[in-house]
């Protein structure tokens, strides 16, 4: 018999509350990131467009794979697909992170208005939806409160009660209603987004990872 959503809330305060110090420390890596670096700024980046349907693993060893042979930041799409084999789509992808890197060069960040960059971020750089988008600000110390909506945690919002089911388009409009309502439910439990993401994510994998 599956548990009702209330005790798979209680639960989840009760994982919250004993990994609430790992996970607080774990988020403090992010902030760690220099902003002022545009290298740096461009590798989560080009991270984050690895991630689609690819594992995050396997996304962090390609970027590095790339940096190694001084790809990353120069190299074309021929000479980057070699080292994406382990992404899915990695030939579109290539083409991806070279279409960003040029459109990079002038991208202004305003980190005073986070909600509008992550808009900015999905107009400007193709494959970054609002999930990819979230994910890359999480990353670079400013998405703490922002939602990063993929299966794994719209699966356990709805265990918890949070929503009724996995939306099959996730609009933007319907994303916001999500992200609203799991803003909703952390402030009224004293968590961060950044918390539920890292608890549903290492409960699901054994890890916490970028």
């Amino acid at each position: 018999m599956q548990a009702s959503p209330e005790i798979y809330q209680a639960r989840f305060i009760q994982r919250f509350q004993e990994s609430k110090e790992k996970i607080d420390k774990h988020l403090e890596k992010y902030d760690e990131i220099d902003t002022k670096n545009r290298d740096q700024l461009f590798e989560e980046l080009a991270f984050c467009l690895l991630t689609p349907q690819s594992k995050a693993r396997a996304a962090d060893q390609s970027i590095k794979l790339l940096t190694e042979h001084d790809l990353l930041l120069n190299g074309n799409p021929e000479q980057l697909e070699p080292h994406l084999k382990s992404i899915r789509f990695h030939i579109t992808k290539a083409k991806r992170i070279v279409e960003a890197r040029e459109k990079f060069q002038n991208f202004d960040f305003d980190f005073d208005n986070i909600e509008e960059l992550r808009h900015k971020i999905v107009q400007t750089f193709k494959g970054l939806g609002y999930k990819e988008a979230s994910h890359y600000l999480r990353n670079i110390g400013h998405g703490r409160d922002l939602a990063i909506l993929d299966r794994h945690i719209l699966k356990n919002l709805i265990n918890m009660g949070l929503i009724e089911e996995i939306p099959k388009t996730l609009t933007p409009k319907k994303y916001f209603e999500i992200e609203n309502t799991m803003k909703i439910f952390c402030k009224n439990n004293e968590m961060s987004m950044g918390h539920i993401d890292l608890i549903l994510w290492s409960t699901e994998t054994g890890e916490m990872f970028k």
